[in-house]
C-alpha cells in the first residue's frame, strides 16, 4: 500500500488561518457572534472570566489576547442564543431523544426551567425550584444511610462551589465523592504524593521560558490545551530541544503558526515544535523513560572511569532524595530487550532522547491521560519523576514535574476537599468550623459508585456538571447503574446524555454558565475562583447577561439542595450563596494555603499555593523525594494483544471539534476527518493485513475480558494514519462502550482507556452468522 497516498489530508501546521476559520465559524454558530468576540476579550484577563475550556495557566504579565480556538469554542458553545425551553421538551420524549447524537443534544442550546422527568408521558416538564429541593430533599432524607447517594463533581465546577458541594455532602454523612479526576489524573496525584509528598506538578508556566530541554509525554496540547503551544514553540524558537513520546503523530507537536502573529500568517510560514518526535507503543513510556535512565547510569559509570566529573546531581541526590541505589540496580538490570520490546522504540531512538536529557540544564516533564490511562500508569509516572531526580531537574526554574490538567478547574476541587479519601486534618477542620460530625469512612470513586449504584448498594446519584453516562466507561451498563436509582439530579447547562437516563425522581437543574453575570439579592456581581494546573487561584466572573432568568448559580443550586436536605440550624445555606466572600473565608478558615483569601484573589493574576515541593520541601512519610524501584511490567496492553493474535491495542482521544464529552462540531481537521465522528485510525501496513481499504467500515469487537460481556462497537470507518502497527485510535464517547469497568489502573483504578484489547471485524459479521 502506497503509503503517501493513503494518509488522509491534514492541515500542515496547527493553528494558522484554520484556527482563525475555525473561531469564526463558531463564532458565526452560536447566532451571537458579536456579544462572543466582545466576551473572549475577557476571557483569562484579571477583570474577566476563567475560559470553560482547559486547565492551562495564565502568564503573570499576560497579553491582550488570553484565549485560544478551543477558547473560543467553548465561549460559543455556551453563550449561543439557542434555548432548550420547556416546549422542546414537550415535543420529544426522552425515548426519541436518546437516539440523538451528543452534537445534536447540545446544540439545542441552553437549558433554561429546572426540568422534572414525568414517567407518563416519558418527558421533563417544568417545575418551580422550591418544589424540585423539596422532592430532592425528602428523597435524601428517606435513604436509609447517606452512603446510599453519590455525589459526583466535574471539573468545571468553582472552588466556592466544590467546597459548599463536599460540605453538603459531609453534613449529610457521607464521602461518596466520584469524581472527573478518577478518570483522568488520578495516577498523577497518586504518584507524586508518594515521590515529591503533593499531587500536583512542580513548575509555573514561566519556567517554560527557562528551560532548556521539555519532554512532552503522552499529550495532545494542539487539541486539548491549545496555548500550550505558544509556550512550546517559544521554548523551541530559543534553542530549548522538544521530546515528544506519543504513539500518534500529531500535528500541533510538528509545527504551530501562531494566530497572533501577523507576519508569520501573511506569509503563511510555521515554526517546527518537535526537535525529536518518538512514537512508542500505547503504554511504552515507562520503558522508554527506565531506557534513558539505563543510557545515564552507563554514561555516568563512563565519566567516573575516565576521572571526569559525575553526570548525576550527586548534591541534590544525597541531601533530598532516598533509594537511589535501588532504583540504579533495578535499572542496571532491565535488560535492554525488554526495554525496546515494551517501548516499541530503536535503542538509538532512546539515546537520542537521553542525549537531549544529559545536554540540558533545565529539563521539564510534561504529560497528560495518554500516560495515565494504562494499568501501570502510577509506575510510569513514578519512572519519570525517577529520570528527573537523577540530574536535579526539581525545585529550581526551568525544571520540574508538570502533569496538565483538562478540564479549567479539576485540580481546584481536590483542593477544596473534593476527595473520597479525604485528610483527616481536613475532616477535623469542618468539625471544628461547623460543628456536625463529619464522615470517617473512606468513599467511593467512580467506579466504586457504578459498582454500589449496579448492586442497589446505592439509590442517588446527584452531578454537579459534567456527562457522566459518556464520560465513564461501559456505557450501557452505566445506563443502567443510573436507571436503578431512586433519585437522579443533573446541574447543567445544556443537554447531554446522562439527563435520559432518569431514575424513579430525576431532575435536570439548570446553571448560570461561567461567562454569565452572576448577582446576589444585592445587585452585587458575585465572583468565584479556580485553581489552573500550575496551582495558581485566580477569580473568574461573567460578562453576559443570564440565558434565562431562571436560571441560578452552581452555588445556589448546592444550597438550596442542602437547606432542604440538612437544614440550616448550623450552616447558613442561603447567606452562604448571597455572598460568595463568605464562602471564601471558610476556606480560609479550613483548608491550608488560602490565608487572605478574598483580599489575593482579587489581585490581577491571583495568587499560587504554596507548594513544598517546588521549594525541595517534600511532605512524604520519609521526608524525602522517593526514587521507585519497580521493575517494568510483567505485559502491556500490546505484548497482550500480540500474544492473542489478531489483536490492536485501541486508544480513545478527543477530535479537534470536542472537549471532553462536548463535541462542538464534526471535524478533526488536524487528523484530516472531516463531516464525522464515526471512525478508526489505523497504520497504513495493518489495513493491508485486514485486507481492508480506506474508508471501509468495521465492527471493533473488545477481548481479553473474563465477565463474559461481548462488547462492541459497530459502524466504524477506516482511516490510515501515522501510529505505530498493531494499535488503533478512535474518539470517545462512542468507543467508551468497549472500555470494560474491569479494566483499570493499578492503585488509581482510572479506566484504562489508552490500551483497549480489541479485534476487527467485518460490518455486521455477527448478524450475518446468527
Amino acid at each position: 500500500m502506497d503509503r503517501s497516498q493513503s494518509l488522509p489530508k491534514r492541515s500542515s501546521a496547527a493553528g494558522g488561518w484554520g484556527a482563525l476559520k475555525s473561531c469564526g465559524k463558531h463564532l458565526l454558530g452560536s447566532r451571537a457572534p458579536f456579544s462572543n468576540a466582545r466576551a473572549l476579550l475577557s476571557a483569562n484577563q484579571p477583570d474577566g472570566f476563567d475560559c470553560p475550556g482547559c486547565a492551562w495557566g495564565d502568564p503573570a504579565h499576560g497579553s491582550s489576547f488570553e484565549f485560544c480556538e478551543n477558547g473560543v469554542k467553548a465561549v460559543s458553545w455556551e453563550a449561543t442564543d439557542k434555548r432548550a425551553a420547556p416546549r422542546f421538551f414537550a415535543k420529544h420524549t426522552v425515548t426519541e431523544l436518546r437516539g440523538w447524537t451528543d452534537y445534536a443534544l447540545e446544540s439545542e442550546g441552553r437549558l433554561t426551567h429546572p426540568m422534572r422527568y414525568d414517567a407518563g408521558t416519558d418527558t421533563y416538564r417544568p417545575v418551580t425550584w422550591d418544589e424540585a429541593f423539596a422532592e430532592i430533599g425528602t428523597v435524601l432524607r428517606g435513604l436509609d444511610h447517606a452512603d446510599r447517594a453519590e455525589f459526583y463533581t466535574s471539573g468545571r465546577a468553582s472552588n466556592e462551589a466544590a467546597y459548599l458541594y463536599q460540605l453538603f455532602a459531609r453534613a449529610y454523612g457521607t464521602n461518596n465523592f466520584p469524581d472527573c479526576s478518577n478518570m483522568c489524573h488520578e495516577a498523577s496525584g497518586i504518584a507524586l504524593i508518594q515521590a515529591i509528598g503533593i499531587g500536583k506538578g512542580t513548575v509555573l508556566l514561566e519556567d517554560f521560558e527557562k528551560a532548556d530541554a521539555v519532554f512532552v509525554v503522552g499529550q495532545n496540547p494542539g487539541t486539548n490545551h491549545p496555548r500550550m503551544l505558544g509556550d512550546l514553540r517559544r521554548a523551541a524558537e530559543r534553542g530549548a530541544r522538544i521530546v515528544v513520546l506519543n504513539p500518534v503523530r500529531e500535528r500541533g507537536l510538528e509545527r504551530f503558526a501562531d494566530p497572533q502573529n501577523s507576519v508569520e500568517m501573511l506569509r503563511g510560514a510555521s515554526h517546527p515544535i518537535a526537535s525529536h518526535y518518538l512514537q512508542p507503543k500505547p503504554g511504552g513510556d515507562m520503558a522508554a523513560f527506565r531506557g534513558i535512565a539505563k543510557v545515564v547510569f552507563a554514561r555516568d559509570a563512563a565519566a567516573l572511569a575516565e576521572g571526569r566529573p559525575s553526570l548525576l546531581d550527586h548534591a541534590f541526590l544525597t541531601t533530598h532524595t532516598l533509594a537511589l541505589e535501588d532504583y540504579r540496580a533495578a535499572v542496571e538490570a532491565t535488560e535492554w530487550s525488554a526495554i525496546l520490546d515494551q517501548s516499541g522504540l530503536t535503542r538509538e531512538e532512546i539515546e537520542a532522547a537521553a542525549e537531549v536529557y544529559l545536554g540540558a540544564d533545565k529539563v521539564i516533564a510534561t504529560w497528560a491521560m495518554g500516560v495515565t490511562q494504562h494499568r501501570h500508569s502510577v509506575a510510569t509516572i513514578r519512572e519519570i519523576a525517577n529520570v528527573l531526580f537523577l540530574r536535579g531537574h526539581i525545585g529550581r526554574p526551568g525544571a520540574g514535574l508538570c502533569p496538565v490538567r483538562g478540564h479549567s478547574n479539576v485540580q481546584g476541587d481536590r483542593t477544596v476537599g473534593i476527595n473520597e479519601k479525604p485528610p483527616l486534618a481536613l475532616l477535623e477542620a469542618l468539625e471544628r468550623e461547623f460543628g456536625f460530625s463529619a464522615p470517617r469512612k473512606h468513599g467511593h470513586n467512580v467506579l466504586g459508585a457504578i459498582g454500589a449504584m449496579l448492586d442497589g448498594a446505592s439509590k442517588a446519584f446527584i452531578g454537579l456538571g459534567g456527562n457522566f453516562l459518556r464520560a465513564t466507561p461501559d456505557t450501557p451498563l452505566v445506563a443502567k447503574a443510573l436507571a436503578g436509582c431512586e433519585l437522579t439530579v443533573h446541574i447543567a447547562t445544556k443537554l447531554n446524555h446522562s439527563h435520559l437516563v432518569p431514575g424513579r425522581v430525576s431532575y435536570v437543574l439548570p446553571c448560570l454558565g461561567r461567562t454569565e453575570v452572576d448577582r446576589n439579592s444585592r445587585g452585587k456581581v458575585q465572583i468565584v475562583t479556580v485553581e489552573d494546573s500550575m496551582s495558581m487561584v485566580h477569580g473568574s466572573g461573567g460578562i453576559n447577561k443570564p440565558a434565562s432568568a431562571h436560571l441560578r448559580s452552581e452555588v445556589a443550586i448546592i444550597a438550596g439542595m442542602a437547606a432542604a436536605t440538612v437544614g440550616s440550624e448550623r450552616i447558613d445555606w442561603a447567606g452562604l450563596a448571597d455572598d460568595h466572600d463568605r464562602i471564601r473565608d471558610l476556606i480560609e478558615r479550613t483548608i491550608p494555603g488560602f490565608s487572605g483569601f478574598n483580599n489575593r484573589v482579587r489581585r490581577p493574576r491571583g495568587f499560587m499555593l504554596r507548594n513544598l515541593a517546588s521549594e525541595r520541601v517534600f511532605a512524604t512519610a520519609t521526608g524525602r523525594a522517593n526514587f521507585s524501584s519497580g521493575p517494568l511490567p510483567v505485559a502491556t496492553a500490546h505484548q497482550r494483544a500480540t500474544a492473542l493474535g489478531e489483536t490492536f491495542v485501541l486508544q480513545t482521544f478527543r477530535s479537534h471539534d470536542q472537549y471532553n464529552t462536548t463535541i462542538y462540531g464534526l471535524d478533526d481537521r488536524y487528523r484530516g476527518v472531516y463531516g464525522e465522528r464515526r471512525v478508526v485510525f489505523a497504520h497504513p501496513d495493518d489495513l493491508a493485513v485486514l485486507k481492508a481499504q480506506f474508508g471501509e467500515w468495521v465492527d471493533l469487537v473488545g477481548v481479553g475480558t473474563e465477565d463474559g460481556i461481548e462488547r462492541v462497537a459497530e459502524d466504524f470507518r477506516l482511516v490510515p494514519f501515522d501510529m505505530p502497527r498493531g494499535s488503533l485510535a478512535g474518539y470517545y464517547p462512542e468507543l467508551n462502550v468497549l472500555v470494560p469497568l474491569s479494566a483499570f489502573g493499578e492503585f488509581s483504578e482510572t479506566p484504562t482507556s489508552k490500551s483497549v484489547l480489541v479485534q476487527v471485524r467485518a460490518r455486521g459479521a455477527a448478524a450475518k452468522a446468527a
